[in-house]
Formats: structure tokens, sequence, C-alpha cells
């Protein structure tokens, strides 16, 4: 990374939390000391905790680590697609991931994961924003291309989920981690993590899907309260000790590749029994809110096509996620 008078190069400087003053800083970076006040005060707008203590200077209550194209390409098993033909980018501010590959796909190799420390127009499901600070989250997309139409893709956020609580579970000791119908990740009842899934083509195809993913590493408690849901962070839930951050974003591209290639061979098929084992929903007691009102009833899993069932008085409906909004009587 190309360090200098901006807000990445100075968070390089601070990644590790160790106290830096003004004074070091500046000569460091060839700059005026009222230059890193300007660029602490944007680091803190981006939702970083900079403390600043007088005799100790600027400094994280913890260190991060800075996502980094070769690292994570280096760190991805041997058995995944080929970083040539499939490349890893790295990028420190977009809009979004799901944008920049909108403006690539045309010219990028299937496979192809965008990554960014910030994003200024984050989304997940339903349009709702996704903020996450540098250095405290992972947010990536992958471009697929799909030979069948949209229709065909039914279920796909289901897939994904299972393969990022597979890769989350194989570097992380989160216990409670588990999967909530359509495409969240939730440990304790709160969410982790979001899979977005945009497609662009014909009705019978072909088609491209971009498949997105924000995952929270750390969530300050002033973010949290902000958010329309409960939700956690890895932190949190493994006990402080946070996976190697590029090496669990290499873990999360590998997964979802081979996932994606996966479903365009078998479908969603493929994934349900280990969907099953991580429902948070199933014989659980759950609201429908949607165009009838209210209704009561119990998860009862998914059907071949991804869609919940649900038990409502004795006999079971099939729910999709463009239709109603699913809540647990506590939420």
């Amino acid at each position: 990374m190309k360090l200098g008078l901006s807000t990445q190069g100075l968070l390089q400087r601070l990644a590790n939390g160790e106290a830096l003053s003004g004074e070091a800083l500046a000569e460091q970076l060839g700059v005026t000391r009222a230059a890193i006040w300007k660029q602490i005060a944007a680091l803190r707008a981006l939702g970083l905790p900079i403390e600043a203590r007088t005799g100790s200077g600027y400094r994280l209550p913890w260190a991060i680590e800075l996502l980094d194209a070769q690292a994570i390409t280096t760190a991805l098993p041997a058995a995944s697609p080929g970083p040539a033909q499939a490349p890893v980018h790295v990028h420190w501010e977009l809009d979004s991931t799901q944008n920049e590959l909108t403006r690539t796909m045309a010219d990028v190799p299937d496979l192809t994961a965008v990554l960014a420390e910030t994003q200024s127009a984050g989304r997940g499901r339903r349009g709702r924003g996704w903020q996450c600070p540098p250095g405290m989250g992972i947010m990536l997309s992958i471009v697929k291309r799909f030979e069948s139409g949209p229709a065909a893709l039914t279920g796909l956020s289901i897939a994904m989920g299972v393969c990022a609580a597979q890769a989350i579970q194989s570097l992380s000791t989160a216990p409670g981690l588990r999967l909530k119908w359509p495409n969240d990740l939730v440990a304790g009842g709160e969410k982790l993590a979001g899979i977005l899934i945009e497609v662009d083509g014909e009705y019978d195809g072909p088609c491209i899907a971009r498949v997105g993913l924000g995952l929270n590493l750390r969530l300050r408690p002033e973010l949290r309260a902000q958010l329309d849901q409960p939700a956690t962070d890895l932190a949190s839930q493994c006990g402080g000790l946070l996976p190697d951050r590029n090496q669990l974003a290499a873990r999360l591209i590998a997964q979802l590749r081979a996932g994606l290639l996966r479903f365009e061979r078998e479908g969603l098929a493929a994934f349900a029994d280990d969907f099953s084992r991580l429902d948070c929903l199933l014989d659980q007691p759950l609201t429908l809110h949607g165009a009838q009102g209210a209704q009561h009833g119990k998860g009862r899993g998914i059907d071949a096509s991804g869609a919940l069932r649900v038990e409502i008085n004795g006999q079971t409906v099939a729910v999709y996620s463009d239709k109603v909004s699913v809540r647990r009587p506590s939420q």
C-alpha cells in the first residue's frame, strides 16, 4: 500500500495499536501536525475510535490488520480457483463492492473478488445500508456468470450463507453461529453478517450474479445503537481473539467461489443438509409480517426452491423473501 498524507497512510501507521505522538507522525510523513490532526478527524468520521492522550499521542484501542490483495491471494488454498483466472482486488474506498462489480463485470473473469476497507454507499437486503469503519469488518463481492436465467438461482443466498458460515467456523471459535433465512448469519440471536445477491440477465438466461458479503469483526456501541436490528461482531463471539483478517478474507473467498461452482453443478440441494444444521428458525415460533398482517407459526425448514416452510394453524405454507419479513417473537 502506498503511504502518504492520507487517511489510509495514517491508519497504516496506527494499525499496530501503539501510541504515536502527533509530532512523531508529522515527522514520519513529512507533514505538519495540523495536517495530522485533520487526517485523525477524517478517520474518526469514518468510525474509527482513535484515542488521544496527553503525553503519549494517538492510538487505536486494539491493533488492526489492513486488507492486502497479495496476502489474501497467497492465503487462498491451493485447490481453490487460481488467482490468475480469478483475481482479488482490494480498494481503500468504494461506494460499494457490488457497484464496483457492476462497473467492471463485463471485463473481469468469473469469480473475481472485490474488497474495500470502507464504503460510502454499502447496502444490504431491501436497500438497507451497511456501515463498517476501516479495519473493523470484511466487505467483499464476487461475480459469477450462469448459463441459466435468474429463476434458476433461487436459493443462492442460502447456499452462500452456508459457505460463509463454514469459512468463519474453520478459523474462529464462534460457538453460536447460525443461519437466519434467507441471508443472515447470526450469533446469539444477533446479526453477525449478511449476504446480498444481485442478478442481471434475461429470464431464460444467461445471467450474471454478484454475491456480496458484509461481516462485522468489531462493532462499536455507537454504531450498534444506530442499527435497525440487534447486531453483534466476531470479536465478541470469539472472546476478543480474532483470526488473521487477510486469512479470513481468503477463506471466505475460497468457500464462496467453491460454493458458486457447486451451486452451478448441483443447485441448492447440495447445501440443504448443512443449512438444516445451522437453521436458527427450525422448529422455532415465528411471526410473519406481510400483506395479510401478522401471522404466527413455526419454522419447518426450507423447500427444494429455498422458500421458508412455516406451519400456521396446522398447515405448512411456503414463504418467499420478497413478500414478507420474518421475525422471531423476541425480535
